[in-house]
């Protein structure tokens, strides 16, 4: 749809395939989008500098990282740099999770968008096609609205924001589908746990596995850089 009056969103933009794709249906919904990453002491600086080149690519209006070290309590693979990052596989929530991550994240993003009267905050998180994150699942996001609902000081005077996770039931593949017909560069993208200091994808954390099981179900090219050996 198309917005006569500027309509603003904060979208969280990590620089992987499914927050990609959440800012590209933002921008064609007509959304003013304001990004915002998280630099939290991630093993990788890759996705901030992926979440650059998609904001740039697809229009945003505005692009900020704001950093804040999880490092400092560790508990992940992601985190800690003791911790290795496991082959795709296995039961129960993995070592990748990183605890209160989404939630810190939403929290960061719930205060600009106060500050810009923003109307919704968009999340690209899914919970088919994902590695058993706690804080993937729709419970979490119902949870998350009803905490933004009363927790602001716009809120008292009858503002809301909404709380928009629109890849939440999708599977991979879907979510590939609809960023190739809303033109997206995924070779901008990056999904990998553990890249190479080339920036080439490990081919073996469960992000790739989710990642490339996608674009062959999608029946899609892979853009991917992938590890040979």
């Amino acid at each position: 749809m198309n917005r006569d009056a500027e309509t603003r969103a904060v979208v969280l933009l990590s620089g992987g395939l499914d927050s990609a794709t959440v800012l590209a249906m933002a921008v064609a919904a007509g959304y003013s989008c304001y990004c915002l990453s998280v630099d939290y002491g991630q093993r990788h600086a890759g996705e901030l500098s992926a979440a650059k080149r998609v904001a740039d690519a697809l229009g945003a209006t505005q692009h900020r990282v704001v950093a804040i070290d999880l490092r400092q309590f560790g508990g992940s693979a992601l985190t800690d740099s003791d911790i290795a990052v496991p082959a795709a596989g296995g039961s129960g929530i993995p070592v990748t999770y990183v605890p209160a991550r989404n939630t810190i994240m939403l929290s960061l993003a719930l205060g600009w968008a106060e500050l810009l009267a923003a109307d919704s905050i968009h999340i690209g998180v899914n919970a088919v096609d994902y590695s058993g994150y706690p804080d993937c699942r729709p419970q979490f996001i119902e949870q998350f609205q009803r905490l933004a609902a009363v927790a602001t000081k716009a809120t008292t005077s009858g503002a809301s924001v909404t709380i928009q996770a629109p890849l939440i039931n999708w599977t991979k593949a879907e979510i590939i589908q609809r960023g190739m017909l809303l033109g997206i560069d995924y070779g901008l993208t990056t999904s990998c746990y553990d890249p190479d200091a080339a920036g080439h994808a490990c081919n073996r954390c469960d992000a790739c596995a989710l990642r490339r099981q996608g674009f062959i179900d999608a029946a899609v090219s892979d853009p991917t850089l992938y590890r040979t050996r």
